[in-house]
């Protein structure tokens, strides 16, 4: 796509997101509690090459610079989390002054760059005191996240564009606690239905305490969503999308905009399902101000006879592209993603909150030619503009990631960033794809201010 061809809103926000654990390190500094990754880290076989985020990005010491660097690319939002052990280091109880203080630096800094803050409260590093009492599956965890909560949003207030909940429950509880690839490291179906059913109730919960201490800002929540698309036209196929759509979908976006379980899913997991308190599903149902997507690839599947719900089995495309995660290719599931949620759930303002790709990145000569990650970047801004042109309320694109970093139990083998990290010195350079998008940017901007 041609940036003298799309055409998106001139208020649009165009933004990059990382998140806490992934960037910060210092891990062990200004009285930072231990978090779930910490521990699964340290576990023997749990992350490639038993790396971890003790160092990171080191973000927690060179902010300052990576703000500068977002303000050179030009975006006009920056969505970041704030790491709940950093501030509550037993989750709980008294707050770390320190930590609080580094979120309070890191939004003026944003501030006085002309860069909008978009806070998400939890991308996943649940204090290991937390945890140690049962996690998300200890309903008491609810409380305890609306605490944090009341606590970040009373310290930001309206300085902070937009606040989001949680990234990504179904990340949460199912590879934390269905199938144990994340941390906690917990393989057990019940159990990552119940967390999921406390992720959600803990969202829900909190929305009124943050809606009470920055009521200027807008509340919602981030879902990863997946087309689930049938690899044939036989019943069978078609059935078998369907029932992949309530396992990735529909058991988040049902509750939050419908106030129930989908009913097939529900009867799908059969004795699994959670535990539920009279109220609930209405507190998860809390209106909300915003829905952030994000996106990364669709899910072709075909029926599998026999197994566990939802018997599904993936489908590859002879001759597409994917990248270095095995995701295909396939920018037209977000049009059709965006599309279906416009049609089928209630019409929110959306952010597409992550999108981006890993691919074999090379540094030569102080330069990164990632024109595969590139051409994923303008095929996929085509895609969100076209979903705009059908009538799609997307307010704004963060591009998934701002820099290079650990991907969680991939390690530092996966480079999502537009800007590469030279893990051993710190060093940033800018790839190709991150100078395409800075100055699809500025002719978008340029554009937005022609009379």
């Amino acid at each position: 796509m041609s940036s003298k061809k799309a055409s998106f809103p001139q208020d649009f926000l165009w933004g990059v997101a990382t998140s806490s654990y992934q960037i910060e390190g210092a891990v062990n500094e200004d009285e930072r509690g231990p978090s779930i990754w910490d521990t699964f880290s340290a576990t023997l076989g749990k992350v490639h090459n038993g790396e971890s985020g003790a160092i990171a990005c080191d973000h927690y010491h060179r902010w300052e610079a990576d703000l500068d660097l977002m303000q050179k690319l030009g975006v006009n939002a920056y969505r970041f989390s704030t790491a709940w052990p950093r501030i509550m280091p037993n989750g709980t109880g008294p707050v770390n002054k320190k930590g609080l203080d580094f979120y309070d630096r890191l939004v003026d800094g944003l501030l006085g760059r002309g860069i909008k803050p978009f806070c998400t409260l939890y991308h996943w590093d649940l204090p290991q005191t937390l945890e140690d009492k049962g996690g998300w599956l200890n309903r008491d965890i609810v409380a305890a996240f609306v605490d944090y909560a009341d606590v970040v949003t009373t310290k930001l207030g309206d300085r902070v564009l937009a606040y989001a909940t949680l990234n990504e429950p179904w990340c949460s509880a199912h590879l934390g606690y269905g199938t144990g690839h994340h941390a906690p490291g917990i393989a057990d179906t019940a159990k990552s239905l119940q967390a999921a059913h406390h992720l959600l109730l803990a969202h829900g919960s909190a929305l009124s305490v943050m809606r009470r201490n920055a009521p200027k800002a807008r509340h919602g929540i981030v879902l990863n969503l997946y087309p689930a698309q049938p690899a044939s036209d036989s019943a069978q196929d078609i059935a078998a999308a369907r029932r992949l759509d309530g396992f990735f979908n529909r058991w988040y976006l049902d509750p939050l905009f419908k106030g129930s379980y989908p009913e097939d899913a529900w009867a799908g997991y059969g004795e699994s399902v959670p535990s539920l308190q009279d109220g609930d599903l209405q507190t998860i149902a809390a209106p909300m101000d915003f829905l952030g997507v994000n996106y990364y690839t669709r899910s072709l599947v075909a029926d599998k006879e026999s197994g566990d719900w939802p018997r599904v089995r993936a489908v590859t495309v002879p001759d597409a592209e994917y990248t270095e995660m095995g995701w295909e290719v396939y920018p037209q599931g977000l049009t059709d993603l965006l599309l279906r949620l416009h049609k089928d759930f209630r019409s929110l303002p959306i952010f597409i909150t992550e999108n981006g790709s890993a691919f074999a990145d090379v540094l030569e000569n102080d330069r990164v030619h990632d024109s595969a990650r590139l051409h994923y970047l303008e095929s996929h801004l085509e895609a969100v503009n076209e979903a705009i042109a059908q009538g799609v309320d997307v307010r704004g694109y963060f591009a998934w990631s701002l820099m290079d970093n650990f991907e969680w139990g991939h390690g530092y083998a996966k480079r999502f960033g537009l800007v590469y990290v030279d893990y051993e010195t710190q060093k940033r350079v800018l790839k190709d794809s991150a100078r395409w998008y800075s100055d699809f940017i500025l002719r978008q901007q340029e554009r937005a201010v022609l009379p």
